[in-house]
């Protein structure tokens, strides 16, 4: 679920990018931060953490975004979520983005986590299907999670089909014990 916050950040976002005709640009540059985000423990904090001021949180983004080269409209952008205290936000302002940018484009947006790696093939027969399923061309969000052993968790709009193995275990346990 996105937050109204959430939302009003990424719609601002989106049409300044629109405006410079950086959409594409800025919704990697997005995917970049949100990349250095799942790598860092350090940053997630930061960003959660309601401990660090806002001049602490701008300082660090502005260094985090320096350091990874990510700078003009979402090296801004970055700063002002930190000065306004609204780091917290910011993993559901990418996602808003990339929902907004794809419905720009005609697009419907589908976030996908995985257990593993997907290959391309993998990547191009999931695509497809969702594209079937959704009546339109579909924008694909890969993220991995290996604690889902296997199987796929797709969300595309208000909807969600989950088919890992995590999920099917936690059923059959539960199954288990109202039988026991």
């Amino acid at each position: 679920m996105i937050s109204a916050v959430a939302e009003r950040y990424a719609g601002s976002l989106h049409d300044l990018a629109a405006e410079a005709g950086q959409v594409a640009q800025v919704e990697k540059d997005l995917a970049r931060f949100e990349a250095l985000i799942e790598e860092s423990e350090d940053l997630r904090r930061l960003i959660t953490s309601p401990v660090f001021s806002a001049e602490d949180q701008f300082k660090a983004v502005s260094a985090v975004a320096d350091k990874a080269e990510i700078g003009g409209l979402v090296g801004n952008f970055l700063r002002v979520v930190a000065q306004n205290r609204r780091l917290f936000a910011i993993r559901g302002i990418i996602r808003a983005f990339r929902e907004i940018a794809a419905r720009a484009r005609g697009e419907v947006a589908a976030e996908v986590a995985s257990a593993h790696e997907l290959t391309a093939a993998q990547q191009k027969e999931l695509k497809d299907a969702l594209s079937q399923v959704a009546g339109k061309e579909v924008a694909v969000s890969l993220t991995v999670d290996p604690s889902l052993l296997g199987g796929l968790v797709v969300r595309m709009g208000s909807r969600q089909i989950d088919t890992s193995l995590k999920t099917k275990l936690a059923s059959l346990k539960l199954a288990l014990k109202e039988v026991g």
